[in-house]
This record gives structure tokens, C-alpha cells and sequence, in this order.
């Protein structure tokens, strides 16, 4: 109860304070009843303004619809007047084109004619024309006569076209040429200009040549491609003019149809002249059928029948594969002048601006038929229709079963030719034999002839099967002859050094022809890298590839110099590895370094070591140093250096010092290693001694200092271990 009091008394204590603070809502109270006159005055302000808009917007509506009723009536008598003045026009143009035909000026005609077609379908053939435009003159529909008028026109222009083509007024030629596009005939009219360029390029036997010459084809073909490409150059630009851009192609397509025509006549007789398919099975089937090695014969002498007879045939092989080059290398640079003349994305040439008119000229022979476009052919129409050609198939045939195995045969007959006739050349410095200088002379050559016939999948197949025949054929039998030095030997005394002798002149010349075929590689490959032919002859695209062919013939390299290593290690351990410790035992020979005042002075002026070492030295690598080449010669020398420092350094490691005898071992070899380095032909021959210099190092350390802090102290790049260090230094004597 008590409680409820409480909380009774709080709530009304509560109450009176909120009763209390009513003031501020009295006043806002007050405000909002003040403007009550004033909102409804604004209200009665909107009224009227509403009122008013309402009013002016239906008056505007009202207003707007009479408006458009009057836009929609002026454009149907704009319309009307359009109608009424292109039927007028029609109407006109085919009055004056009934009466330039009856006057027979056709290019008036073909402008009114022009006129008559640029009026819109829907008019010509509508009501209002049909019932309009006839005439007592013209009594038929206004777009059947304008086709009338065109039919007679196209029969016109056409025999007008033939009359001039055929007398060769280029002057007329081009002015009925340029009519038909205007009067809707372009594609009747380069039929036409077509059949006209066709009978151009018809080509002519050369004068005073037989089909025997291999002149004659070539001749032929380089006429036909160049009157092709005559044409192209210089009427692509008015067949742009006048047709459009791209027209040219049409024209270009029927051209190729005579071409293909043309050519697959030509190889036919060509084929029969030169009875190619029989000498072709006939060299082949006597190559498959000989199972002898290339190294056997390069060893077998022939008769003088049979070196006349093979002789005769690399002859007769070599004006073949000549002249098929010759062929092919003509479609290649004729295929890339179309494909680069008429690809789409490439720049139209600006027509010829002449004031009367272009026309369509005969064949200058001063142009160039060589026109180059920097960016690649894409695979636009025009490659399309190269591809498609059959001159394409039938060029690629004449490589595939002719070129590639009469080049191939060719090759591998006068490397065997070259290995069995080889000479030693003594005139030449280093001395080599003819073979070299033979081989790739007529590789070269090859290389040469196989870039012009301009086809990438040709080169990609024989370079291929070149490499293979250098490997097999020449490298290999350059091999074959060095391990015949030797094994011919029967180990008999007769001859004596003498024979030696010679056996190593002969090894070593044969070393010398492996160097120099790497030598005759790289730059017969960069010579071909910077050749013209490439550049002339392929497209931008396939020239990537041709490099990376020329390149991989560089992989040979590593075979000759294999080769070559094999046999430097042969030779310098027949010859150099045994004598080499016979030269220090002779060098040190009576000789000790337990040397006192008296014979340290005799040692100083005798200098015994040096004196003997350069005169066995001398006598040693004499023969090789004269004869070597400088590469062969190097790594030689490195090889002797190689296997003399080891044994010399033993031999030290055994002797006894004194004091002064450990000074006068530096001033033996210093002397000797200057002498070295003075004979050698790389770099600085000191680099490989430097254990032999540690050596004297030590030896002349004073007798109190601690070889182990010098070792750590020295600052030395020591090739001595401390324990080997520690041995050299205990051979010192007090």
C-alpha cells in the first residue's frame, strides 16, 4: 500500500512538472495559427495559376496539331515534287539518250544512260512513271526502255571494244573501256578488257634460239611473266579508277588461266625435248643400285670411259638443273609481284592523271617487274588465286620430281669427284688439299641456284638431304682417309722416318681440311645470310624460314671440329705425348739446384735449361707449327702445354734446393715460360704454369717464415693445396 502511494505521488509530481513546461508549445501553437491566412492566400494563388496553364497548354495542343497537320501536307507535296522532278528527270534523260544513240555519241549516251540508272527502282517502275514518261517515240515502260537502251549499248560499246583492241588504238580502247561501268556493264566489260590482255601476253618463240638451248623456256617464260606483270603495273590503276578497287583480281584471274594454259604446254615440251623423265630415272637407278660407300669411292679410280661418261653426265645434269632453277625461279618472282600487287590491304597506286583520259597501253619493257611491298601477303583473295593455279602444282612438280634429286645427285657426284681427284696444295698457307676449296665452291653454287627457285618447302627438303651428304660423303670420308695414314703402314722398317714423315704431313693436311671446312661453312652460310637472292626472291614471311634452313647447316660445324679433336688427340699422342718427358729428362739432365756461389755463377752463364729446352721444343712441334692451320696449331700447342706442365712439375717435386738453387729454378722457368708464351698463338700461355710459379714461390721463401700464415697471409690464389705447399717447401736445404 504503501508502495503504491509512493509511486502514486511520483507520477503526479511527474504530471505537474510537465504541465509546467507547456509554454513553448503554446507559443508554437500561436505561429502556425498566424499562418493560416497566408497559406490560404497561396493556395488561392495556385489555383489561378493552374487554371491559367491549363487553359494556355490546350490552346498550344490545338495550335500544334494544325501545325503538324501543315508539316505532314508539305511533305507529302515535297515528296510529290521530288517524284514529279526525278520522273521528269527520268523522263528527260531517256529522251536524250534515244536521240545521243541515234547520233551515235556514245559518251553523252553513256552519261545519260548514267542518269536514267540513278533514278531509284521504285519510281522508274512505279504508276505515276509508267503512265507519265511513255511517249509516241518511246511507248514502253521507262524501265524497260532504259534496259533496252543498255542491251543496245552493251552490244555497242562491245564491238566498238573488239574493233579497237584488235587494231591496237590503245586511244579507243580505253575510251569504250571506261563507258561500260557507267552504263551498269562492269562486269561484261572487264570480260572483255580480259580477252583483250589475254591476246597481250601471248608470248613469242625468241628469235634465232632453238628448243634445244636451255635459253629457249626460260626465255619464253621470263616474256610471258613479264608481260603479265606489265599489264598489272599499268592498268591495275585505271581498272581501279574506273571499276573499283580490287577489280584488278577478275582480270588477273583470267590472265592466270591463260598463263596455266600456256606453261603446262610449255613443260610438256620441255619434258619431251629434254627427255628429262628418262635421264632422270636412268642416273637415279644407277645411284640406288651402286652399294658402295661414299669413303670406298672416293679411293676407286675410273677408267677414262668412265670418267668421260661421268663427266659428261654431271655436265648435262648441271644445264638441267640450271635451267629448271632458271624456270622456277621465274614463277617464284612472278608469284610474288602478284600476290604483293594485288593483296587488298596493300596501297593502291594513284592512276596516271591525264586530262582526256587514261589509257590502256601495249607493254612498255622499261617497267618494273620487281615491285616490292614491305608488309607480308596475307591470305587475302589473290593468295587464293596463286595457290589455286595449276602453275603453282606444276612448278612444284618440276622441283619435287626433277630439281631436288638431279640437285641432290649432282652434289653428292662432285663431292665424290672432288675427294677422288684431291691434291695436296702445297702453294697454300696452311697447306690443305683441293678438296675443300672444291667442295664448297660447288656447294655454294648449289645453295645458290637452290635460294633462286624461290620456293621454301624446297629449300626446307634439300637442305636437309645436303647436310646429310656433307656429313656422309665428305666429312666422314675426310675420316676414313685419316685412319688409312695408318693402317696402310705395315710397321716395317723400309722407308724408315721418311715414310713417318710423310704419313704425319699427309694426317696433318687432312686436319687441316676439317678446319678449314669450318671455316668455309660460316662464312658460306653468313655470305648467304646477306645475300641479295633471298630478299628478291621470297616473301617477307618465308624469308624467316630460309634463314633458319641456312642456319641449321651450322650444325655441321660441331661435326667437322668433333672430327678434327678426335684426330689432334690421335696425332699428338703418337707423336708429341711420348717425347714430351723425354725432353725433360734431357733438359734436366747433369743438372741439380744444391747450387753454391760458385755453381750458381756457371749455371747463370751456361743457362743450360733454357738452351736445351727451346732446342727440344723446336725440334718437337717444328713439323706441326709449319704446317698446321692456326686454329689446329693452337689447340695443339695447348695440348702439348697441357701434358708438359704435370710431368715438369713432378720432376721438381723430386729434387733438392738450396738457397741459390731455388733462385736460379725461378730465372729456369720464367725463361722457359717467356719462350712459350712467345711461340704461342692464344692468349697468355702464363695461366697454365701458374702451379710452377707457387712452386718457386715457396721455394725461395726465407727459411724462418711459416709456410702455413704465408699460405693463409699471402693473398695468393693458390692452385697448391697447404699439405702440398708444406712438401714443396721441405725441399729446401740450408
Amino acid at each position: 500500500m504503501g508502495a503504491l502511494q509512493s509511486a502514486e505521488a511520483e507520477v503526479t509530481a511527474s504530471l505537474t512538472t510537465l504541465l509546467a513546461t507547456t509554454e513553448p508549445i503554446d507559443s508554437a501553437l500561436q505561429r502556425l495559427n498566424g499562418l493560416t491566412d497566408t497559406l490560404g492566400n497561396m493556395q488561392q494563388d495556385a489555383t489561378t495559376l493552374h487554371t491559367n496553364v491549363e487553359r494556355t497548354a490546350k490552346t498550344a495542343d490545338r495550335v500544334g496539331g494544325r501545325v503538324r497537320t501543315l508539316d505532314e501536307e508539305m511533305r507529302r507535296v515535297r515528296e510529290a515534287s521530288e517524284r514529279v522532278a526525278l520522273v521528269m528527270e527520268l523522263q528527260s534523260s531517256l529522251q536524250e539518250l534515244h536521240t545521243a544513240i541515234e547520233a551515235q555519241e556514245w559518251e553523252a549516251a553513256a552519261r545519260y544512260c548514267a542518269r536514267a540508272m540513278a533514278i531509284p527502282e521504285h519510281v522508274a517502275k512505279g504508276p505515276f512513271a509508267e503512265s507519265v514518261v511513255p511517249t509516241s517515240l518511246l511507248p514502253l515502260p521507262p524501265s524497260q526502255t532504259l534496259q533496252e537502251a543498255r542491251t543496245a549499248l552493251l552490244k555497242i560499246f562491245s564491238k566498238q571494244f573488239e574493233i579497237a583492241s584488235a587494231a591496237r588504238d590503245s586511244a579507243n580502247t580505253s575510251r569504250v573501256f571506261k563507258l561500260f561501268p557507267e552504263i551498269g556493264w562492269e562486269t561484261e566489260g572487264l570480260e572483255l578488257y580480259a580477252s583483250f590482255v589475254v591476246d597481250l601476253i601471248r608470248a613469242r618463240a625468241p628469235a634465232g634460239v632453238k628448243t634445244s638451248s636451255p635459253m629457249y623456256y626460260i626465255a619464253m617464260v621470263t616474256g610471258l611473266f613479264e608481260s603479265i606483270a606489265v599489264i598489272v603495273d599499268q592498268h591495275q590503276p585505271i581498272v581501279d579508277k574506273y571499276y573499283g578497287e580490287g577489280k584488278m583480281l577478275l582480270v588477273a584471274q583470267r590472265l592466270m588461266n591463260e598463263c596455266d594454259r600456256v606453261i603446262k604446254g610449255w613443260v610438256e615440251g620441255w619434258e619431251e625435248e629434254r627427255d628429262i623423265k628418262r635421264k632422270t630415272f636412268e642416273l637415279l637407278a644407277f645411284q640406288r643400285a651402286s652399294h658402295v660407300s661414299g669413303a670406298q669411292k672416293a679411293t676407286i679410280q675410273l677408267t677414262a670411259a668412265e670418267s668421260e661418261e661421268e663427266a659428261s653426265n654431271a655436265k648435262e645434269v648441271d644445264k638441267i638443273i640450271s635451267e629448271i632453277a632458271g624456270l622456277v625461279g621465274r614463277w617464284g618472282l612472278f608469284r610474288r609481284f602478284l600476290l604483293e600487287r594485288l593483296k587488298a590491304n596493300g596501297e593502291i597506286p594513284s592512276p596516271p592523271s591525264q586530262k582526256d583520259g587514261d589509257e590502256l597501253s601495249t607493254i612498255d619493257p622499261n617497267i618494273n617487274t620487281e615491285d616490292t611491298v614491305d608488309e607480308t601477303a596475307g591470305d587475302g583473295p589473290e593468295v587464293a588465286m596463286v595457290h589455286a593455279a595449276a602453275s603453282t602444282g606444276i612448278f612444284s612438280k618440276l622441283t619435287e620430281e626433277y630439281y631436288e634429286p638431279l640437285e641432290l645427285w649432282h652434289l653428292r657426284n662432285s663431292v665424290e669427284k672432288a675427294h677422288r681427284l684431291s691434291t695436296i696444295d702445297r702453294g697454300s698457307i696452311p697447306v690443305t688439299t683441293t678438296t675443300p676449296d672444291d667442295v664448297f665452291f660447288i656447294l655454294q653454287t648449289a645453295l645458290s641456284r637452290l635460294l633462286s627457285t624461290a620456293s621454301l618447302p624446297n629449300v626446307e627438303k634439300t637442305i636437309a638431304t645436303v647436310r646429310h651428304i656433307l656429313e656422309k660423303d665428305y666429312a666422314a670420308v675426310i675420316r676414313r682417309k685419316m685412319d688409312d695414314v695408318y693402317r696402310s703402314s705395315t710397321g716395317s722398317a723400309v722407308g724408315g722416318q721418311k715414310n713417318e714423315k710423310a704419313q704425319q704431313e699427309t694426317f696433318i693436311t687432312l686436319l687441316n681440311d676439317l678446319d678449314v671446312s669450318s671455316s668455309h661453312m660460316e662464312r658460306l652460310v653468313k655470305d648467304l645470310h646477306s645475300s641479295p637472292i633471298i630478299e628478291q626472291h621470297f616473301l617477307q614471311w618465308e624469308m624467316d624460314g630460309v634463314h633458319e634452313q641456312l642456319e641449321g647447316l651450322l650444325k655441321l660445324i660441331p661435326t667437322f671440329r668433333a672430327m678434327l679433336k678426335s684426330g689432334l688427340e690421335e696425332l699428338f699422342n703418337q707423336i708429341i705425348r711420348p717425347r714430351l718427358r723425354a725432353i725433360l729428362q734431357d733438359v734436366y739432365k747433369d743438372q741439380t739446384y744444391l747450387l753454391d756461389d760458385d755453381s750458381y755463377a756457371a749455371a747463370e752463364s751456361n743457362d743450360l735449361v733454357r738452351k736445351r729446352f727451346i732446342k727440344s721444343w723446336e725440334a718437337l712441334m717444328s713439323g706441326p707449327k709449319g704446317t698446321f692451320t692456326e686454329t689446329n696449331y693452337r689447340t695443339f700447342f695447348g695440348m702439348a702445354i697441357d701434358t708438359l706442365v704435370k710431368p715438369w712439375e713432378k720432376m721438381l717435386s723430386i729434387m733438392k734446393y738450396s738457397e741459390l738453387g731455388a733462385v736460379r729454378l725461378d730465372r729456369d722457368i720464367r725463361a722457359v715460360v717467356g719462350y712459350l708464351s712467345s711461340q704461342a698463338v692464344f692468349g697468355n700461355a702464363r695461366e697454365k704454369f701458374q702451379r710452377l710459379f707457387q712452386i718457386s714461390t715457396l721455394l725461395n721463401l726465407d727459411t724462418d717464415e711459416d709456410i702455413e700464415d704465408f699460405y693463409n697471409s699471402s693473398g695468393i690464389a693458390w692452385k697448391l693445396s697447404l699439405k702440398e705447399s708444406k712438401s714443396i717447401a721441405a725441399l729446401r736445404q740450408s
